[in-house]
């Protein structure tokens, strides 16, 4: 980040020097002072106007002279870059045919190998005595043996350290298992320390000086590297402790990356201890392209072992179980052993054309260390997700939205984490090869393209970034506030099955919104931001985006006035998500708010899209309390008194139960009478209750009503017909009968209305 600011500072030291100088050149030349050579020099700085008034105060011959400089520096550029081009393509072209003349001369010195090495050994033995050679190999061997009783010693000293690595907790978390593994390391390491050291001094004390170089160079690379290299894979993998790995795979995996690795190691050692111990005795290695076989044994050994271990890459990778079902895999997990694949190509021809072109200085261990680098992703993504658990608040609160919420917190801390460590990569890599981007704009075309390249992907992940931190925040927030709501997403019937569900906060209403104008802001200034960067001029863009702007405007007015008044709309709080409303006879739900239209969810099903600026009036029923009136008809004969008892002590019953008392805003109660009419009299009670709960409580009051009156031995009115029979109905005929049924049936008939309901009877 400082190095940015300081080249945007001399970057405008430099402009600011540019103009000063083009206006004094300027004056110059419009004065008449400046000599023809200088007019030339000056002419590509001035604009169009600045270039006629010249022309116009200029001679002939000052114009010729003019026009002919800049014929000639268009043609020098034109040859210039035709050049480029010509040298870059024959750059390429000798390599690809360098590095197939190396292959062609490995295959065609196979027949000699045998040769040369024998003559390779043969020299060796020549320039030394008999007893040379046994001193040399007896203290290898006293020098092996002393290194590895001092470790031995050490080992015992450090003793109880290692006994805290045997017992592990069944429920140790990752930070636990990181410090037993990162102390298993150390004493390993420690171990291997007092070993190299020990044979170290021993063989610089006693070794003769021509045997030194080839011994120090066999202990580091068949003995020390090794064993460096198995106590990171210890570290990482854990082979023989299940309990103590901190990667997802299972353990034949494990055991086979851990071995794969020693036998590259070691394969790797011996190739350079080879090409030193050859060239230290006179034989010529690289015009006989001998270590070009054990270089590529190496290379296929890598494509060997990530492909034989593509399924435990690709879990160690997505940080996923054995036996996890590839559709739940990440893309990424499962490309990475593919990709692993052909940077392993890549690299083995990168190392061929270096040799070709014998840049000695680029093949001091830069290949292996970016190969490293790339390897060990899935570590990087386990020390990621180590933190992410760490880093990650607590879940807040019950239900689906707060784990929804707490997933993708832990999945965007993850993708954040995953661009940070990318980018260190690339930086260690680009420093391991010794890239300095803030040099690369002084060099040709190719590396200014890398440069303005490389400065588009830092803006777009440092855009990206921005883009999470603000997604992480808002959904965070916005999960925080509906949870304390009590909005759960997957409500079977929301609002009881009826509509008028309970709201959500004014914040959770508005914070969708706010997130997709932010999003959108980002998007849109790191898209410009980038360009810029890369030299595309971004003024004409910001005025075709005005002018696109203004035809929107004006073409569009219906849509800027449904998105101005659903702005005041908001600011009024005239409603929020979940809220059941009626909007011009329309009723249902809010369920979702965008800049120029709400959507109302029917408690039947439909979805009704309505644009703001349509809206007359908005009825709100779920806002801050409602009170539900309900009505019982009762006989004529009913005693009123008992009855309000009755509901006075179902209201308290109920203000009792903890599942109703929290929805209970006033308890339920009687409203006395209503009305009396033909049918009986009619009592009312009711209650109030928070919005959305009032159809659980009326269901409840109901079936407590009903239950209470038949304890009590009181009846609900029932509609009837009464008819009246002059004399004794038992001295009836049967036609006299007959005729009573009928007559009751019209008078039943004539009792209800169209609809059903009963009309009241005659006086």
């Amino acid at each position: 980040m400082f190095k940015s600011v300081l080249a945007g500072l001399w970057f405008l030291v430099a402009v600011l020097v540019v103009q000063g100088s083009a206006s004094a050149q300027l004056a110059a030349v419009t004065g008449g002072n400046t000599s023809d050579k200088s007019v030339v020099e000056d002419i590509g700085n001035l604009s169009e106007n600045e270039i006629r008034d010249l022309m116009s105060r200029l001679s002939d011959n000052e114009v010729r002279a003019i026009l002919i400089k800049q014929l000639e520096t268009a043609a020098g550029r034109s040859q210039s870059d035709t050049a480029g081009k010509a040298a870059s393509f024959e750059f390429w072209r000798e390599t690809v045919m360098g590095i197939a003349s190396n292959i062609h001369i490995a295959i065609r010195n196979i027949p000699l190998s045998a040769s040369v090495l024998y003559q390779g050994f043969s020299n060796f033995f020549a320039k030394h005595t008999t007893e040379g050679l046994l001193w040399f190999a007896g203290l290898i061997v006293v020098a092996l043996g002393a290194g590895l009783i001092a470790e031995f010693l050490v080992n015992k000293i450090t003793i109880k350290w290692h006994n805290k690595i045997s017992v592990v907790q069944a429920e140790a978390s990752l930070k636990e298992v990181g410090k037993l593994l990162g102390l298993r390391l150390f004493l390993e390491l420690l171990g291997l320390f007092v070993f190299f050291l020990v044979c170290d001094t021993i063989l610089e004390l006693f070794m003769p000086d021509e045997f030194t170089s080839a011994t120090e160079l066999l202990i580091t690379n068949f003995v020390v590297f090794p064993r460096l290299v198995a106590a990171l894979g210890r570290f990482l993998m854990s082979p023989k402790r299940p309990d103590l790995r901190i990667v997802h795979t299972d353990d034949t995996t494990a055991r086979f990356m851990q071995k794969s690795q020693i036998r590259l190691t070691l394969l790797l050692g011996a190739t350079y201890w080879l090409a030193h111990f050859l060239l230290e005795n006179n034989v010529e290695v690289l015009e006989l392209r001998l270590i070009f076989w054990p270089v590529l044994a190496f290379y296929i050994g890598l494509i060997y072992i990530t492909y034989k271990a593509r399924q435990g890459l690709t879990l160690m990778m997505a940080g996923k179980p054995e036996g996890t079902p590839p559709q739940k895999i990440g893309l990424i997990a499962r490309a990475y052993p593919g990709f692993l694949i052909v940077i392993v190509v890549l690299a083995w021809l990168l190392v061929e054309a270096l040799v070709y072109h014998q840049a000695w200085d680029l093949l001091a261990g830069q290949v292996e260390a970016t190969l490293i680098i790339m390897a060990l992703a899935p570590a990087f993504d386990t020390g990621i997700r180590g933190l992410v658990k760490h880093l990650v608040k607590p879940k807040t609160g019950q239900g689906e939205i707060a784990e929804q919420a707490f997933q993708s917190a832990k999945n965007c801390y993850f993708r954040i984490g995953r661009v940070i460590v990318f980018g260190l990569a690339v930086l260690l890599i680009a420093r391991i090869w010794h890239i300095d981007f803030s040099q690369l704009a002084a060099a040709g075309v190719g590396a200014r393209a890398a440069a303005a390249l490389f400065q588009f992907l830092l803006v777009a992940a440092f855009g990206y970034l921005v883009w999470e931190i603000v997604t992480l925040w808002i959904n965070r927030k916005l999960a925080e506030e509906l949870t304390a709501a009590g909005v759960e997403q997957n409500n079977e019937e929301p609002g009881g099955g009826e509509g008028g569900g309970a709201g959500a906060s004014r914040l959770s209403t508005v914070l969708p919104l706010i997130r997709l104008c932010l999003q959108s802001a980002i998007i849109v200034i790191t898209l410009l931001i980038a360009l810029g960067e890369v030299g595309i001029e971004i003024t004409p863009l910001l005025a075709g985006a005005g002018i696109i702007g203004l035809a929107v405007g004006f073409g569009a007015q219906k849509l800027v006035a449904d998105v101005v008044s659903g702005i005041f709309f908001l600011v009024d709080d005239a409603f929020r998500a979940g809220e059941y409303l009626e909007i011009d006879g329309t009723f249902g739900t809010v369920e979702k708010i965008s800049l120029r239209s709400l959507q109302l969810r029917h408690h039947k099903g439909p979805v009704h899209t309505i644009p703001y600026g349509e809206i007359p009036k908005i009825t709100n029923f779920s806002r801050d309390w409602v009170i539900v009136k309900l009505r019982f008809t009762v006989p004529f004969d009913t005693d009123l008194n008992k009855v309000k008892k009755l509901f006075k002590k179902i209201g308290a019953e109920m203000m009792e139960v903890p599942e109703f008392a929290e929805d209970f805003l006033q308890p339920f109660k009687s409203q006395g009478v209503l009305e009396v009419n033909d049918v009986g009299i009619v009592v009312r009670g009711k209650f109030m209750a928070k919005p959305g709960t009032q159809f659980v409580l009326r269901k409840e009051v109901y079936a407590r009503v009903q239950k209470a009156f038949e304890e009590n031995g009181l009846q609900f009115a029932r509609k009837e017909v009464r008819v009246k029979i002059d004399g004794d109905p038992d001295s009836l005929t049967e036609e006299d009968k007959q005729q009573v049924a009928a007559a009751a049936s019209e008078a039943a008939d004539d009792a209800e209305n169209p609809d059903g309901t009963a009309k009241p009877s005659p006086a």
